[in-house]
This record gives C-alpha cells, sequence and structure tokens, in this order.
C-alpha cells in the first residue's frame, strides 16, 4: 500500500491527517507543498485539489481532499485502533466537535491570536492587538461552547480517543504557544486536563509544527 500526503508541515489540517495516520499506525509519504508560493499551484497539483488548498491525499490511486473526509477515510480503511465511536450518539457527538472546530475554533484560535502574536514578530512587524483581542472574545465563546459539549470523561467524546480529539489538539498546539492562549485555557479545567493528556501522544510528539 501506498499512501502520499500532500502539503506542508505547517499546515494545521496537513497535521490533523498527519495525527490520524500515526494514530492509525500506516506509513506514509509527506511531499511539501507550499501553498503560499505561487509556483507550487502547479497543474499537476491543482489536479489534484482544484481549489489551491491543502492537504490533498492518495492510497492506492484513490485520491481525496479536505481534511474531514481525508480522516474518516483513514478511520474506515485501515487497521488499528478506532478513531469514531459505532453508537450514533457519540458518533454525532464528533461530528459536532468536528463542525465547531472548523467553523469557530480554527479562525480566532490559529490566525486571529496565534499568527498575529507569533508570525508577525518573526517578521518585526507591528501585530494588530485589536485583531487579537477580538479572537481572544471568539476563542473564549468556543472553548467555552466545547467545554459543554464534553463527555465528561478522558477525551472530549468518550474513553477513547477520536478524530475530534485529534482536530481540536492540531489548533490547539498553536493557541497554546501564545501567553494569551494559555491564560484563557487555565479557566477551563477539563480541556486543560485534556490539553495535558494529549500534548504528550506519541502522534502529537511525531507531528510537531517547525519553528
Amino acid at each position: 500500500m501506498t499512501v502520499t500526503l500532500y502539503g506542508a508541515d505547517y499546515s494545521c489540517y496537513v497535521r490533523i491527517v498527519r495525527l490520524a495516520l500515526e494514530e492509525k499506525g500506516v506509513e506514509y509519504r509527506l511531499v511539501p507543498v507550499d501553498i503560499f508560493a505561487e509556483e507550487e499551484r502547479t497543474p499537476e497539483y491543482l489536479a489534484r485539489h482544484p481549489f489551491a488548498k491543502i492537504p490533498a491525499f492518495e492510497h492506492d490511486g484513490f485520491a481525496l481532499y479536505e481534511a474531514s473526509a481525508i480522516t474518516r477515510y483513514i478511520d474506515a480503511a485501515f487497521d488499528g485502533p478506532p478513531l469514531l465511536p459505532v453508537e450514533p450518539k457519540a458518533r454525532a457527538r464528533v461530528d459536532q466537535l468536528m463542525s465547531v472546530c472548523d467553523s469557530y475554533v480554527y479562525q480566532p484560535l490559529v490566525w486571529d491570536v496565534f499568527v498575529e502574536r507569533i508570525e508577525t514578530k518573526k517578521r518585526n512587524e507591528r501585530p494588530d492587538e485589536e485583531r487579537i483581542a477580538a479572537g481572544l472574545a471568539k476563542a473564549r465563546i468556543s472553548l467555552t461552547a466545547i467545554a459543554k459539549l464534553m463527555s465528561g470523561k478522558a477525551w472530549l467524546a468518550g474513553e477513547s480517543i477520536t478524530l475530534a480529539d485529534l482536530h481540536l489538539a492540531a489548533m490547539m498546539d498553536f493557541f497554546m504557544m501564545t501567553e494569551e492562549g494559555r491564560k484563557l485555557m487555565g479557566i477551563f479545567p477539563a480541556l486543560s486536563a485534556w490539553w495535558e493528556l494529549i500534548k504528550v501522544r506519541p502522534s502529537m510528539l511525531a507531528t510537531p509544527y517547525p519553528d
């Protein structure tokens, strides 16, 4: 079997797929694609992802794009611990949490707080403090919602890790690189305990963001 993942190691959504592959014990090849570089938006890559995003994925000639579709496929197609519950209510909760992450968590945690606070400093630019403040306000709402949806168990949706945990972990890792993110997480004890658990998973340690 040949599994190829196209994307960049700095990408949150590429990392979500990598986490799923690591959790399932699937060997894969990561082909670097810097989607911010115009020269890498080649006709060949656009044939893999017509919207010029990352990741794209291929397994023995079967091509996919969109991270959630890819991770669901990985869970169904490969052996290893299941990453989606079978029970309908638990599975619906995982789907709900993943959707919340995509719709309400990714933008404020990653772009409004992490990128604005950390990446602008690397470029010797002044951060937009108003954008950071607005992002933190949205992050508080999002994290409050997730805390209310948590199962009361070790993981977001039950006794075992699921795709919902991987989705949030890839986003949370960026957020927790900021002082504001760490401070805000302090008001969510259950989420903080979850973060301490997942941040040391072998899958997380095997897929770090570049410095």
